[in-house]
């Protein structure tokens, strides 16, 4: 297994060999796995694993049944998993009901990541501002055409407008992934990791960070080296003078 779920802390910064690096503090676990999937019976090999604490008030009926099996006979008064997901695998998982997984089990530094998680709602927006639109013309008469979305559709063929065609409309709020970011920092006692890279969503929003492979702060470095010297020595325009 090489998933974990968490939610995202707050930016800040830190120094590899030298060079300022801004990270992202997320805090990851522990898990507690709640239920198995088995291949044979559901049809393919899963781990829900639960996050979070919620209240004994808050949780329905059937999910305290279905917690049940975590907790046995007796009520967990300190509340029940705010949220469960299931991770699907390969093959049968060396978990059981009630194990706690933490981040030092599936995380270590250096390791490349990708972060799953819902961005930040913008609310209504228009073309220009959701998809990055021209704009009509700024002259020949043209006066309240500046920021308008242009011709939706055709004529008689096909006689409305395609689904999917980009037009105002609500912006964010939707499921975004980054891949191939780093795990700068991993602590076991408090639950956290340190992750290379802004994290979309609010803070303590609900994600998901999944392992890509394992790797080296190596990596990183020989990235801001490079990100460095082309930035450095990118060409400057040059300023005419009136004279």
């Amino acid at each position: 297994m090489k998933t974990l779920f968490g939610t995202k802390g707050v930016m800040t910064q830190t120094f590899i060999e030298g060079f300022r690096i801004p990270v992202t503090k997320v805090i990851l676990g522990p898990c507690v796995v709640t239920q198995i999937k088995n291949k044979e019976k559901d049809g393919y090999w899963a781990v829900q694993l639960g996050f979070g604490t919620k209240k004994l008030k808050n949780t329905s009926k059937q999910l305290q049944g279905h917690f049940s099996k975590v907790t046995g006979d007796r009520k967990q008064e300190t509340g029940y998993p705010r949220y469960i997901k299931e991770i699907r695998l390969d093959s049968e998982p060396k978990y059981n009901v009630g194990d706690i997984v933490t981040v030092g089990d599936i995380f270590k530094k250096g390791d490349v990541v990708s972060v799953t998680a819902i961005n930040k709602g913008k609310g209504f927006a228009g073309g220009v501002r959701r998809f990055n639109f021209r704009g009509g013309p700024k002259t020949h008469g043209q006066s309240d055409r500046h920021r308008a979305p242009g011709s939706v559709g055709q004529t008689t063929t096909p006689g409305r407008v395609y689904k999917g065609k980009r037009m105002a409309g609500r912006m964010g709020g939707v499921q975004v992934t980054i891949k191939n970011v780093h795990v700068v920092e991993v602590d076991k006692e408090k639950n956290e990791i340190l992750i290379s890279s802004p994290i979309p969503g609010r803070t303590g929003i609900f994600l998901t960070v999944h392992k890509i492979k394992s790797g080296s702060l190596k990596d990183l470095e020989h990235e801001v080296v490079v990100a460095t010297v082309v930035e450095t020595e990118a060409p400057k325009e040059e300023v005419k003078s009136e004279s």
